[in-house]
């Protein structure tokens, strides 16, 4: 790796870059919690016609799509901030309130895309770690924040270990925070919790004055490759965030797909759904075989394989799976088409078996195909 003769910051130099899922050649990717599912009926269509004046610039306030997201939502125009993705938004709020010398809040482990955020305003992070249930530890948490702390991030269900905060827990949790706190209720995977404890952040800002909650259009919706997301929350904090965004960073066709499936809300449900039943089959079938895995609620399992995470990582692609792994804690499994479910269930009782008899990664044997 060559080096730049320009000075540049030594702690982004350090940092290592969001690394994207990867696939695998006639495999299945379940790297990524994408949808398997082709984008709702009519999507194709409406970004067919947004892409007809590709040579002018969108209109990047997207008005039809905030009053739309403003009414399903219950709350006011100026109560909804749109991005690229859910984390552009998260990025434009951690700018917005953290600078030098300041913290960011965050549970881990979480999204791998947190420590980088606070980094980018020469703020600090502070990692809690997760309990012994790969849970976020908000009493933690909480007695965490001293006066530099800007910002807290709670992920519900958390990725990558798909857990979720109860709606009991969040509220001891913000009771016990300072006022002038912004909060962060990332919630890209909303729509496939069935847990009727989880807290559902929408209803909630009527109440808290300092929480912003975070959706995204990329998981349920099945427009990832669009990169459209939102956040709802005070005017005045989504004001501020609004100053930090790259300009025209929304695209027509991006808008024009999250309307189109805005419209198609029964068939979205539905699916949802049905990869919600097959994410609970999958868990039933992983705990039957051994593993301690805990009740998931995202689009995506945990696999809580230890030093043995790279070993587990290479023997899912031995068989023609990419998973994602986080060492040296565990894998994160998408659910993904039916197809695969067959072969990962495979997969998996052939590694508990192994974990199960040599758990460390050195003794483990060599990665090969399952016939």
């Amino acid at each position: 790796m060559t080096e730049s003769i320009v000075r540049l910051r030594p702690e982004i130099l350090a940092l290592p870059a969001y690394k994207q899922g990867s696939s695998i050649e006639g495999g299945f990717k379940l790297s990524s919690n994408e949808n398997p599912f082709e984008p709702l009926p009519g999507v194709l269509e409406a970004v067919a016609a947004a892409s007809e004046t590709l040579h002018r610039y969108p209109n990047a306030a997207a008005p039809e799509l905030t009053a739309r997201l403003a009414e399903l939502h219950g709350v006011a125009t100026d109560q909804v901030i749109l991005g690229a993705g859910s984390v552009s938004v998260l990025v434009q709020l951690v700018q917005a309130a953290a600078g030098a010398g300041d913290e960011v809040l965050y549970s881990w482990r979480s999204f791998e895309a947190y420590p980088w955020m606070p980094t980018l305003t020469g703020a600090t992070s502070v990692k809690v770690a997760n309990d012994e249930h790969h849970r976020h530890d908000l009493a933690a948490m909480a007695a965490a924040i001293t006066d530099r702390t800007r910002v807290a991030i709670v992920c519900s269900p958390n990725n990558p270990t798909s857990t979720v905060v109860t709606e009991a827990e969040f509220a001891s949790f913000m009771a016990s925070v300072p006022a002038d706190l912004l909060v962060i209720l990332d919630e890209a995977y909303a729509e496939f919790v069935t847990d009727p404890d989880a807290v559902v952040g929408p209803p909630l800002l009527a109440t808290y004055p300092n929480l912003v909650v975070l959706r995204t259009f990329s998981k349920a919706y099945g427009l990832a490759g669009l990169r459209i997301g939102y956040g709802l929350g005070p005017a005045a904090i989504l004001n501020a965030a609004r100053t930090t965004a790259i300009p025209l960073g929304i695209t027509d066709q991006s808008q024009a797909a999250a309307l189109a499936s805005l419209d198609h809300q029964p068939e979205l449900l539905a699916r949802v759904a049905h990869l919600a039943k097959r994410r609970d089959e999958v868990w039933e079938a992983l705990v039957a075989q051994g593993w301690n895995v805990p009740k998931p609620q995202g689009n995506f399992v945990w696999l809580p394989t230890g030093e043995a995470t790279a070993a587990a990582a290479a023997l899912y692609a031995a068989n023609g799976m990419v998973v994602r792994p986080f060492h040296p804690e565990g894998l994160r499994i998408s659910i993904a088409e039916e197809e695969s479910v067959e072969k990962l269930l495979e997969v998996s009782a052939e590694l508990v078996a192994t974990l199960q008899k040599s758990p460390r990664i050195s003794n483990m044997p060599a990665p090969q195909p399952i016939s």
